[in-house]
């Protein structure tokens, strides 16, 4: 028999703005020990240099994390023009380098082959497994690999601003899997000046923004006192992208179940993913067939 696994049985999201220095796990860790939970884990991974949203979900909005790390998400970025690394940003070393820098107006044009349904290879120092090994192991092992291209959809990748003739600020909107290392590594050979990137932030992920994170020193501040329960966004915020449909108590127990249950629907499409709902409270994800949504997960929250 397994060991009890201490800790509150507590739901819900905490919206973390991630420093630079700090891993996503570390985060997490940090985030579990100051609300006492029992069970958390987070929406997407930032590189331990990468600053902004890391969304930590708590007890039963772990069950919600596909959603948020399926959801558009946004980087605001500073690539380093005429210098490329080994690990595509500054924390590696200089492995080519180029006198050549682009005009603003080239950099702008060059853009336009970033976005819309892309295929991106990922960088070497990369978590992507490799024969069922991280690449960045082997790559740290002086390892070059064939890493295969995989594809990406680019909302949006803008120019905010040139900083100087070596810096160039950019913002983009992409879905799941993308590596804003890539994009300033592959927009460096594009302009055939090289490329990396120097600073990274994510300013928003789904319906979560940086300006609504909180800091580490708030977190250590207000760790394990109700004034930090405050800011728990409630599970359901990692629905947003689903419609929501309400049920009736009857239903409500046969989803609990993993049943069918009868939902209310209006304008939700046969087979479409949907989320349950009774008085307010969440309580199944799932697929809509025919006036039953068949659950796919199940929350267990109080009742």
């Amino acid at each position: 028999m397994g060991r009890k696994r201490k800790g509150r049985d507590i739901s819900g999201w905490l919206i973390v703005d991630k420093p630079a220095g700090m891993t996503s796990t570390s985060v997490v860790n940090k985030v579990r020990w100051a609300m006492d939970a029992k069970k958390a884990g987070h929406a997407g991974t930032l590189d331990p240099e990468a600053t902004g949203v890391l969304a930590v979900a708590l007890g039963e909005a772990t069950k919600t994390v596909p959603y948020i790390t399926d959801a558009l998400k946004a980087y605001r970025f500073t690539v380093r023009l005429g210098q490329a690394t080994n690990t595509d940003d500054a924390e590696g070393e200089v492995i080519a380098s180029s006198d050549l820098r682009p005009a603003d107006d080239d950099i702008k044009e060059a853009l336009h082959q970033f976005v819309g349904d892309i295929m991106q290879v990922p960088p070497q120092f990369s978590a992507v497994k490799i024969d069922g090994e991280r690449a960045y192991k082997r790559a740290r092992d002086g390892e070059e690999m064939e890493i295969a291209a995989r594809p990406l959809w680019v909302e949006e990748l803008v120019m905010i601003r040139r900083i100087d003739d070596d810096h160039v600020e950019l913002e983009m909107t992409c879905g799941k899997g993308g590596y804003v290392r890539s994009i300033a590594r592959d927009l460096g050979e594009a302009l055939g000046c090289k490329g990396h990137v120097l600073c990274l932030r994510r300013i928003w992920s789904g319906p979560f923004e940086a300006g609504d994170g909180l800091s580490i020193e708030q977190i250590d501040e207000m760790a394990k006192t109700p004034d930090l329960d405050a800011y728990l966004k409630p599970l359901e915020v990692g629905l947003d992208d689903l419609p929501e449909l309400r049920t009736t108590a009857e239903g409500a127990t046969k989803l609990r179940n993993g049943n069918p249950g009868m939902v209310f629907a209006s304008d939700v499409d046969y087979g479409e993913e949907a989320w349950a709902s009774l008085d307010g409270e969440p309580i199944a994800v799932g697929v809509y067939k025919a006036g039953e949504l068949h659950p796919k997960r199940v929350f267990v929250t109080a009742q």
